[in-house]
């Protein structure tokens, strides 16, 4: 049995299957899955897990080379926004774009992983970096 790490195996296996620059999604509940990408969805009821405890989760597992936001949360999630922000003073490129580029977007990810987040814009693509 795992010891570290995710437990849950569908995450844990798609980490250990990205490389430099692929990547993955974390989202709220309402966010669209795109035909053909792998959703892992950890949802279980509304708000459970919340957005933070998992992105906390993936984060300690992942080496994020760049994240993408919807620039809407700017205005709209506060506590996303700022989120956004400790990524950037952490060295971890930010980028914003649309809400419509970045579920356009999320065509490109290995998978989503659907949390119960229920606020606007509760959404990141996670770049991969590499470890060496």
């Amino acid at each position: 049995m795992k010891k570290l790490g995710h437990l849950n195996r569908d995450i844990a296996r798609v980490l250990a299957s990205m490389g430099h620059t692929d990547s993955i999604v974390i989202a709220d509940c309402g966010l669209p899955i795109p035909p053909g990408v792998e959703c892992i969805d950890v949802s279980l009821q509304l708000g459970t897990p919340d957005f933070f405890a998992v992105l906390d989760s993936v984060m300690g597992d992942f080496k994020t080379e760049r994240a993408v936001f919807a620039s809407e949360c700017l205005t709209a999630n506060a506590p996303v926004a700022a989120r956004a922000s400790q990524f950037a003073a952490q060295g971890v490129a930010v980028d914003y774009v649309t809400h419509e580029e970045f579920k356009q977007r999320c065509r490109n990810a290995h998978a989503i992983i659907r949390t119960g987040e229920c606020s606007p814009y509760a959404n990141v693509i996670l770049h991969s970096g590499v470890i060496f």
